[in-house]
């Protein structure tokens, strides 16, 4: 869970709502949420503790075609969008070592895409191309996927290092923030009575429609649900744990159990970080301001948060110092979803619904080698097709979409099968899991107006599995699990 987004996206989310209480609001109705899901999950893991996870639940509840559509959705989408998008903002924040390494400096422009106005909204408008950054992500994810081949050994006590590595380095951001780094311009800036600053229920926000499209005046309810791309986006990745359900011990127990913990505790971290951000930079800030403080959190340079506040409080060996830790969250959050994904693609084919080839494991390290390398070729595509931002809005459509219809399906499987053990059941049922159902549905329909370049093309692309489905399914290759 904990890669890029925590670092990055607090600028846009503080520059669309802008204001302190809403800033911290995005972050608090994203805990809620994914807490709900998190805990929802616990049941169906318990339940169904198989290889696939997510994929499995669907299958399992609303039948093989939502599993499918799941499946598809997450290699073309949801996984590879993910992966890219964090191994761009690896590329990010290793510009701060290099600067030649940025997002706008292009080694091959490959095309502008026109803009297409439809009504009020305008597609396309988005650069395509190879810039250093992202050609650094490339590198990262060609990497991951050779060091996976070896086996989920070596994956994992990469993870481990990695992931004990960032949780200090966010525990030292937060400790910071909180003491030696408060300053008085930051507080006065922020809180007090600026901390309601623009939060009221009639307060209207600007919010562009699209890249380059007409601005719109939006209520709370609106803006809080437009920023969640960014919030959402550093909170996801919390299932992944459910996709090698296979290879964990004690998986009825483990992966509840994880699910939980694991999620709460990340969730209250981040809701730390974003308070350490406000106590050591204003919220408002000048996008041609020449010093940290002056640029504020809304226009830290390329976005990028933490650095510029570990500048603020020890200067340019600060910003060093975080980018490295940043560096290393990101490359251990990349690994974790490289290894998880590929058991997704595996399932599938082991359930005839994917290339024959991914379904084999390599007979000496035991890993999904076929679907380790498709992962990575589409997801060095994905990170040539748009920007850091652009990349969310694509994943994060998508990534709800399935939430709620998981949620669903565990409705469904309390009535079709009442009497199946459950270990752990879903906590709050069914008020919980009936209002995360209704966020987030109000967050799609909201994407799908304010954020069309990549809401719609993803919905597309979830469609378009429909047909592929029953392309795959009429082959009659399924074989048992």
């Amino acid at each position: 869970m904990i890669g890029s987004g925590i670092f990055l996206v607090d600028a846009e989310i503080a520059r669309t709502t802008d204001s302190p209480a809403l800033f911290l609001g995005a972050w608090l109705v994203t805990a809620i949420m994914t807490m709900i899901c998190a805990l929802s999950y616990g049941e169906l893991a318990a339940m169904m503790p198989k290889a696939g996870g997510q994929y499995v639940y669907l299958r399992e509840s609303l039948g093989p075609l939502w599993g499918f559509l799941y499946g598809w959705t997450l290699f073309l989408v949801i996984q590879t969008g993910t992966i890219a998008a964090v191994c761009v903002g690896f590329g990010k924040f290793l510009g701060v070592f290099f600067p030649s390494i940025s997002s706008s400096h292009w080694l091959w422009h490959i095309a502008h895409v026109p803009p297409v106005r439809l009504g009020p909204m305008v597609l396309g408008n988005m650069d395509i191309g190879i810039s250093t950054a992202n050609l650094v992500g490339i590198f990262v994810v060609a990497l991951l996927a050779i060091v996976n081949v070896f086996g989920v050994e070596l994956g994992a006590m990469i993870q481990n290092v990695f992931t004990t590595t960032k949780g200090l380095s966010l525990a030292v951001l937060v400790f910071l923030g909180f003491t030696v780094g408060r300053n008085a311009t930051a507080w006065a800036a922020n809180f007090g009575p600026n901390f309601w600053h623009n939060a009221g229920w009639h307060s209207l926000h600007p919010v562009q429609i699209g890249v380059g499209g007409p601005i719109a005046l939006v209520n709370v309810v609106v803006v809080l649900a437009v920023v969640q791309v960014g919030s959402l986006f550093s909170a996801d990745a919390w299932n992944n744990i459910t996709f090698t359900a296979g290879e964990v011990r004690n998986p009825r127990r483990n992966i509840p159990l994880s699910l939980a913990l694991g999620t709460g505790f990340v969730l209250t971290v981040f809701l730390l970080v974003s308070v350490a951000y406000l106590l050591v930079l204003p919220l408002h800030g000048d996008s041609q301001g020449t010093t940290v403080l002056a640029r504020g959190i809304q226009y830290a340079s390329e976005d990028r948060v933490g650095t510029a506040t570990l500048e603020q409080i020890f200067g340019s060996v600060g910003a060093l110092l975080m980018a490295g830790a940043i560096l290393i969250s990101t490359f251990g959050c990349a690994n974790g979803m490289t290894m998880a994904g590929a058991r997704v693609y595996y399932a599938m084919s082991r359930d005839g619904l994917f290339f024959k080839s991914v379904g084999r494991l390599h007979p000496r390290f035991k890993t999904p080698v076929a679907g380790l390398i498709v992962q990575a070729v589409w997801t060095a595509i994905l990170c040539i097709s748009g920007s850091y931002g652009q990349l969310l809005d694509y994943i994060i459509f998508a990534v709800l979409i399935f939430y709620i219809l998981t949620i669903v399906g565990l409705f469904v499987l309390r009535v079709k099968k009442p009497n199946e053990p459950r270990p752990y059941k879903a906590f709050g049922y069914p008020v919980l899991p009936a209002l995360y159902i209704a966020m987030a549905t109000w967050i799609c329909v909201v994407l799908l107006r304010y954020k069309p370049q990549y809401t719609w093309p993803g919905l597309i692309i979830v469609l378009l599995g429909i047909p592929v489905y029953l392309f795959w399914s009429r082959r009659g290759q399924t074989q048992p699990v």
